[in-house]
């Protein structure tokens, strides 16, 4: 079992854990029509690479998201920041 450590709860188990996104994905411009396949592909498609990647989670308990970066081979966990502006 893997732990992941929350940057407002500390280390906690990766069942408390979902995956939401790719970090910098960016999301279609919806102030203008967007296609349906540039939309299925924003929702999607994964890049899914080796090494370290950077993703968006989502720490149930207390409903915050935060960024962490991991390496995808070693699964080791290389650090996290949050996504609250006050947090900075």
């Amino acid at each position: 079992m893997q732990h992941f450590p929350c940057p407002f709860c500390g280390l906690r188990n990766e069942r408390e854990f979902h995956f939401a996104a790719e970090a910098g994905k960016l999301r279609p411009d919806t102030t203008r029509e967007v296609s349906a396949d540039d939309w299925s592909s924003y929702q999607y498609d994964q890049r899914n690479e080796k090494g370290v990647t950077r993703e968006v989670w989502l720490h149930l308990p207390c409903s915050e998201m935060f960024i962490l970066e991991r390496d995808s081979v070693t699964m080791e966990v290389l650090g996290t920041q949050s996504l609250r502006k006050d947090a900075e």
